[in-house]
């Protein structure tokens, strides 16, 4: 069903945090919330007691982010897009020309 949810409980680090999703995106919801919390416990692991808990939880955030910035400039197919654009139409020229 495409409107078939469902409630469940993701936890982050001492955080338990209730949320309502797509079924169907479960899997993804649970692999983010492990991929939070192993960045939040590997920023703790490095820097102990030097950082306050906020500033480990906005690092984690910046590094997530930039992650998916990085993979999202990687997968741009715009540029390809814009060549098959502009060979179909020089193929479509060639035809009509025949």
């Amino acid at each position: 069903m495409a409107n078939d949810k469902l409630k469940i409980i993701l936890n982050f680090d001492d955080t338990k945090l209730s949320v309502t999703i797509p079924r169907e995106d479960e899997e993804y919801y649970r692999l983010a919330a492990k991929q939070i919390t192993s960045t939040v416990n590997t920023y703790s692991s490095i820097f102990k007691e030097q950082k306050r808990k906020e500033e480990i939880l906005y690092m984690s955030m910046l590094d997530i982010a930039l992650r998916y910035q990085k993979e999202n400039a990687r997968n741009d197919t715009a540029p390809f897009n814009n060549i098959l654009d502009q060979l179909t139409s020089e193929i479509e020229d060639a035809l009509k020309k025949q």
